[in-house]
């Protein structure tokens, strides 16, 4: 499906839009999630575009950026994710528990020293790290299988999600990769072959604790409040991002998203022990994420997405979708998200490009400058007219 780009589109605001300086964010945001944007931005475009109590939505929330940013900032949000590991990284940031609590629940789970995994998991956690893990998974089961699971066991659940594997000794694994990365069990043997590295024992309930307190820390009695406002309102969905029945028409002022981009990052081989732990398929996420090599292909899925965005976007209401990546440093995706925004009936209102200083791990994936890569914050707003009343139906239709 191929969209004609509009005949004048504005040249791109290019600065330095937000930086991670700018009011530094909630130590809340610091759970790995592949492909994530930083709070930063959400928080820009939610105090440009959005007063108090007023609702924002993201269609591809990932680790809920977006969310948890609404309600920080006193909004209502709504946020939708086919793959179900949003929502358990997500809710339980939603209804903080104290570190006491949290403390008090894991001294009362026991764990089974001959607890073992029925896969081979030797390659990334000592035996008794192993047994500790598969007995909190079987606990976290049985609680939720007997309807008994609470905010607490939810907040650990996500916690020990987040440790499974990473590239310090803070993660339940040998060194590996990042922790929004799960290698194969094979790469992970040629890791430790390479690196001549056995896995050693790691604490389970000490980790989840320590993690736990440096989430928590520095959150003030207001932000807890605000966040237990939002979150009786707020809505986390696992719909197909093209029709989100559950969102009312003209309900949504505000749209920050970054949706999935072509076949970039491979959401279920990346999360694949995230799913073991949480008893989830992960061929299942596989079929349900949008993830195509094909550019016609990935343009009428997220046309449909704009399409439904415009029903539930309020007259005035402002959508910011961001467009990081240029593909193969030769097509700049803006090119094609402006045409199928236009298409719904949104007006283009800008193209912001935010210029910053990159990272170690910016230069790990090849983006060195403010030229490629998902890095460089490229975000293409939009906002709904304000004389589209009686159209809806009829543009649905054609569409």
């Amino acid at each position: 499906m191929t969209l004609a780009a509009p005949t004048s589109k504005p040249s791109p605001s290019i600065g330095e839009f937000w930086t991670s300086g700018q009011r530094k964010a909630s130590a809340l945001h610091e759970i790995s999630y592949r492909a994530c944007f930083k709070p930063q931005i959400p928080a820009f475009f939610i105090e440009r575009f959005t007063k108090p109590g007023e609702l924002v939505y993201d269609p591809f929330m990932g680790r809920g950026t977006t969310i948890l940013e609404a309600l920080l900032r006193g909004r209502r949000a709504v946020g939708n994710d086919v793959n179900p590991l949003s929502t358990i990284l997500i809710e339980p940031r939603l209804r903080v528990p104290s570190l006491g609590h949290v403390q008090g629940r894991l001294s009362e789970i026991r764990f089974s020293s001959k607890a073992k995994s029925a896969i081979d998991l030797s390659m990334f956690f000592h035996p008794k790290t192993e047994a500790e893990l598969v007995s909190l998974k079987r606990y976290l089961k049985e609680r939720s299988d007997n309807g008994a699971e609470d905010s607490i066991d939810k907040w650990i659940r996500m916690v020990a999600t987040n440790r499974l594997t990473g590239h310090s000794p803070g993660f339940f694994s040998v060194y590996t990769l990042p922790p929004n990365q799960a290698v194969s069990a094979e790469n992970q043997r040629r890791i430790n072959r390479t690196l001549r590295q056995k896995p050693t024992y790691r604490n389970v309930k000490e980790l989840i604790l320590r993690k736990s307190s440096r989430l928590l820390k520095a959150l003030s009695a207001e932000e807890a409040a605000l966040l237990s406002k939002g979150a009786t309102s707020a809505m986390l969905l696992s719909n197909d991002a093209r029709r989100v029945p559950q969102v009312g028409n003209g309900t949504v002022s505000l749209t920050v998203t970054s949706p999935p981009f072509l076949d970039i990052v491979n959401y279920a081989a990346d999360n694949w022990l995230r799913c073991w732990f949480n008893g989830i398929d992960a061929r299942e996420i596989g079929r349900r994420i949008t993830m195509t090599r094909n550019i016609d292909d990935w343009v009428k899925i997220m046309q449909s997405v704009f399409v439904e965005m415009f029903r539930i976007t309020r007259e005035g209401g402002v959508v910011a979708f961001e467009v990081g990546e240029i593909r193969k440093k030769t097509l700049y995706l803006e090119d094609l998200v402006v045409p199928m925004g236009v298409h719904a009936g949104f007006k283009l209102e800008e193209i912001l490009i935010n210029t910053q200083s990159f990272t170690k791990t910016s230069n790990i994936w090849g983006i060195t400058n403010n030229r490629g890569g998902t890095n460089t914050n490229r975000i293409v707003v939009f906002r709904k007219p304000q004389e589209q009343r009686g159209r809806l139906k009829f543009r649905q239709r054609i569409l």
